[in-house]
């Protein structure tokens, strides 16, 4: 009977596949540039002290036999900066509401040696605290964001580190930085006033959070002109959060923030990262596109309450969360990355582009060995993971203009959960150039797709694909998921008209025929 049922499912699982996929050709047709600029943060990270995400990750310490720079992994660390990281999110995440910024200055062998409760109970010896982190920050070229303790800390205790981050006076807080062996501030602007304070913040209200925050916002000094200060949202769907909040705390924000974890089972059994049918495929990929009416019922709410866009949007934890790896610590949530991943992690910058214009960061969880990962590593060895290639691919993205598209012939896989287009995509205007992106969701078919309203010559185009959707890049086969030069296009009209001596701001827009493999993430700049 179990076989029966089996071999039912697979069955509906084909006929499923085989409705929801189309020969006909898809239209994506490119409108004119909006006013809306794509911000560089939307391509931010998150490291916390979780795991293997900090130690092993990026810091292995002075006297490693792993290849670093003053403690910091090179191989990481490059890696990183070939990315263009904007902004890091550090220390937490739960783990920044047991944290005391004290602790970690000064020499090591006098630091406090703490238990990390919230992920796994293991030793945190603080060797990796503030000027570890702001350091690393200037090394890789990117803005740190502090996330503040006022879950277990006080007013006072987060005032003082702000003043000892971005302070240029002579108070005794600021020499005791200098003391440590660093005169000048750092440039830290982004502060985020506690983590899930609904949770393991502090499980608090609403009307209390709002309460708190003003206090400690108020303590908080703006030293360097620019501190911008980062509210705690609600719990995934909590909109009266929302409300009390934009009523209560108002202006005195600057940004608020949101957090949303792609799950496809449920939190008790999240499911594999990389065992799983074509069902649960789907699944995820619904899950993650539920990102935008979260996102869009937030934002109605914040417009009710600042027409003039004060307070900006931060999705500053996102991603895909999976059971961890077999063998490994259920508190350091580490887990694979598959070709899977991809498509969550391309899927979700559409809809951040579309947004943009109150979306000014995301930060995706985590940068190494953690959750949706950019890098894994092992001993003296990294592999980058699918998700990391399509935020390379993605980097034209950065502080360009959005260019909204229209689809049309499309077709859709229809679930409990949701909707998942067979083609999705989105475009952008830089520097004269412009950048297309199509997403083929489909696990088995190829999609004809024509894109219309194209001005320009074709310059280079990426596929990010596998062979199969389960693949991984791991340690012995670092390259199998890796974007490749992508030949399948064909461009009319356009470029012709240029050639006839017609400009280019001025040339009627040409057609790029495309054919996009199954499951395949394209990226074309013209």
């Amino acid at each position: 009977m179990k076989c029966a049922n089996a071999f039912f499912i697979s069955f509906c699982l084909a006929i499923l596949g085989s409705m929801t996929s189309t020969n006909a050709q898809v239209v994506v047709t490119l409108q004119p540039a909006s006013n809306q600029t794509i911000s560089a943060d939307i391509y931010g990270q998150f490291s916390e002290h979780l795991g293997r995400c900090i130690y092993d990750g990026i810091w292995v310490g002075p006297d490693s036999d792993i290849p670093n720079k003053n403690g910091y992994r090179l191989d990481v660390m490059e890696a990183l900066r070939d990315l263009q990281m904007p902004v890091l999110r550090w220390p937490g995440g739960c783990f920044a509401d047991d944290y005391h910024w004290m602790d970690g200055i000064g020499p090591k062998d006098q630091r406090t040696k703490i238990c990390n409760n919230n992920w796994g109970g293991t030793l945190e010896d603080n060797s990796f605290g503030t000027h570890e982190f702001l350091d690393f920050c200037e090394m890789v070229g990117t803005k740190p964001y502090i996330s503040g303790n006022i879950g277990s800390g006080t007013p006072e205790e987060l005032a003082k580190w702000v003043e000892y981050m971005t302070s240029n006076s002579q108070s005794t807080v600021v020499n005791m930085r200098r003391t440590n062996g660093r005169n000048e501030p750092w440039d830290v602007r982004y502060l985020g006033i506690g983590n899930e304070a609904w949770g393991c913040g502090g499980n608090m209200t609403a009307d209390y959070y709002s309460d708190l925050f003003r206090r400690y916002a108020t303590y908080t000094r703006n030293y360097n002109g620019h501190l911008y200060k980062v509210a705690c949202g609600g719990t995934t769907g909590d909109y009266g959060w929302t409300e009390i909040l934009m009523r209560k705390v108002g202006t005195m924000m600057d940004g608020y923030s949101l957090h949303y974890y792609t799950v496809p089972q449920d939190w008790n059994h999240h499911g594999s990262s990389t065992e799983f049918d074509e069902n649960e495929y789907y699944i995820t990929l619904a899950k993650a596109l539920q990102i935008e009416d979260f996102i869009a019922r937030t934002i109605e709410i914040m417009e009710r309450y600042d027409t003039a866009r004060h307070i900006d949007l931060v999705i500053d934890e996102w991603g895909t969360w999976y059971d961890v790896e077999p063998g490994t610590n259920p508190g350091h949530l580490y887990q694979q990355a598959t070709m899977r991943d991809a498509l969550v992690a391309a899927l979700s910058f559409a809809i951040f582009h579309q947004y943009s214009y109150r979306i000014t960061m995301a930060n995706i969880a985590q940068t190494v060995n953690v959750l949706q990962s950019m890098i894994l590593t092992e001993g003296n060895r990294m592999a980058l993971t699918p998700t990391y290639h399509v935020f390379k691919m993605f980097k034209g993205y950065q502080d360009a203009t959005w260019v909204p598209t229209t689809i049309e012939n499309n077709s859709y896989t229809t679930l409990s959960e949701g909707r998942v287009p067979t083609i999705a995509a989105t475009a952008s205007t830089k520097d004269g150039r412009t950048y297309i992106t199509l997403i083929n969701t489909n696990l088995k078919h190829l999609q004809s797709v024509k894109l219309q309203g194209v001005q320009g010559k074709v310059l280079s185009a990426q596929v990010l694909t596998a062979k199969d959707v389960h693949d991984t890049n791991t340690f012995d086969q670092p390259n199998e998921v890796e974007p490749k030069e992508f030949k399948g296009y064909k461009q009319k009209g356009g470029e012709a008209d240029r050639r006839k001596g017609g400009k280019a701001d001025g040339m009627k827009g040409g057609e790029v025929e495309v054919t996009m493999p199954a499951c395949s993430i394209v990226t074309i700049t013209l």
